[in-house]
């Protein structure tokens, strides 16, 4: 968020300078002016080059691993429930991990809490480690005074979180791996394979059949243009993500097909319902009020669509609705989602049963990952038989007629 430099009046006649974050300079000069702040002078603060660029060498930029935060967890849980003070405990889990940036945050949170922070708004400090997700429970658990509960909660939700998605890794990585090697197939034969034919028939003098003279054709487009067909799916792919990240109505578009789409649209829509349940189930046992815990549910959420759903069920349940009559209203949920929702409400058991709801599409997910890709594999095969295999024949049809002619005479 821009910072902007203020100069400004008190009602006493003094004058006080200082800074303030806002999204724009008008919204800057509304909040000091409902501190009863006269605004004399305001500009944007540009840091410089240099700031900018050690603050992006700083140790506590970097990417962390899901499974290295899973594992801090789990550890960090088992040292707070065992009776080890926090710091204590932060300094053992210090030494475990071989990343530098992990480390770095891990001491940091230490000396802050050595200060006297909480051990959420410590966290809080890094957002690119911890999501708004971890520290909306640590800070109920530091409330309610249940940390080792709820970090053992927070524990057991990032496991299967990560045994989710290991699932989806592992079931995808044939099919990516065969695609991958039948487009490289192609591509090598078509430009370098092909050529070499070309030239030995042209030699020969021989006349091309139809098949290999189409053939001969494409490999001559695919090697004079192949620089372009990169160079373009490198623009469109980033305009993709530009777009998808800046304009909320073309990612609503995108996620809204996405769900609908045939054959991945169900996979996607099974996970976004695990995903949503097993969150929510988390946060509200946790002790997180309802309207958090959508509003953390919706940010987590990973489609726009179901995100939009949620912020609308926030809002009905704000007003006095039930969570299951707006969930009901969308369409997105299945009826077996939204009735033993239901069922949790009125019986009081509504995290036991998003658990529930969970864990059994946890396992549809898989089973449906599992579906796809024994379709998917015999397409890929088949692919890569008819391409490869065609090229094949296409290059050897003038030598069979070279050598028949050679027969014959």
């Amino acid at each position: 968020m821009p910072k902007y430099i203020y100069k400004a009046r008190l009602s006493n006649g003094k004058i006080v300078t200082g800074e303030i974050e806002a999204i724009n300079q008008r919204e800057a000069v509304d909040r000091l002016r409902s501190m009863k702040y006269v605004v004399t002078e305001i500009k944007e603060f540009k840091e410089s080059s240099l700031k900018t660029f050690l603050s992006k060498i700083s140790p506590f930029k970097g990417k962390v691993k899901s499974s290295d935060l899973t594992v801090f967890s789990r550890q960090l849980a088992t040292l707070v429930s065992s009776g080890v003070p926090l710091v204590q405990g932060l300094s053992i889990l210090e030494e475990q991990f071989e990343s530098v940036v992990f480390k770095n945050v891990i001491r940091s949170i230490r000396t802050d809490i050595e200060s006297g922070v909480s051990i959420s708004e410590a966290m809080k400090k890094h957002p690119q480690v911890f999501s708004e997700l971890y520290i909306g429970m640590i800070h109920a658990g530091e409330v309610g005074g249940i940390l080792d509960q709820v970090l053992d909660r927070l524990s057991s939700y990032l496991e299967a979180a990560e045994e989710l998605k290991a699932k989806i890794k592992g079931a995808m990585m044939y099919p990516i791996i065969v695609s991958l090697v039948a487009v490289g197939a192609a591509v090598v034969m078509l430009t370098l394979v092909v050529p070499r034919f070309a030239a030995l028939f042209s030699e020969m003098g021989a006349q091309l059949p139809a098949p290999t003279q189409m053939l001969v054709n494409l490999s001559h487009f695919v090697k004079r243009w192949i620089w372009l067909f990169i160079l373009s799916g490198i623009i469109i792919f980033a305009i993709f993500r530009k777009l998808y990240s800046s304009n909320y109505k073309f990612a609503l578009q995108v996620d809204t097909f996405l769900l609908k789409a045939p054959i991945v649209g169900g996979v996607i829509q099974k996970t976004a319902i695990a995903k949503f349940t097993r969150t929510l189930g988390t946060l509200v046992k946790s002790g997180v009020p309802i309207l958090q815990s959508l509003e953390t549910v919706a940010k987590t959420a990973g489609n726009k669509l179901i995100e939009k759903v949620i912020m609308q069920a926030r809002e009905s349940i704000r007003e006095g609705e039930r969570i299951s009559e707006p969930l009901k209203k969308s369409g997105v949920f299945p009826p077996m989602v939204i009735q033993m929702i239901a069922v949790g409400e009125e019986t009081g058991a509504l995290d036991a049963m998003l658990t529930k709801i969970a864990d059994f599409y946890d396992r549809e997910v898989a089973a449906a990952i599992e579906g796809l890709t024994g379709m998917i594999e015999p397409l890929i095969i088949v692919f890569l038989g008819v391409v490869v295999g065609g090229m094949v024949v296409a290059m050897y049809l003038p030598m069979f007629e070279i050598t028949s002619k050679m027969a014959g005479g």
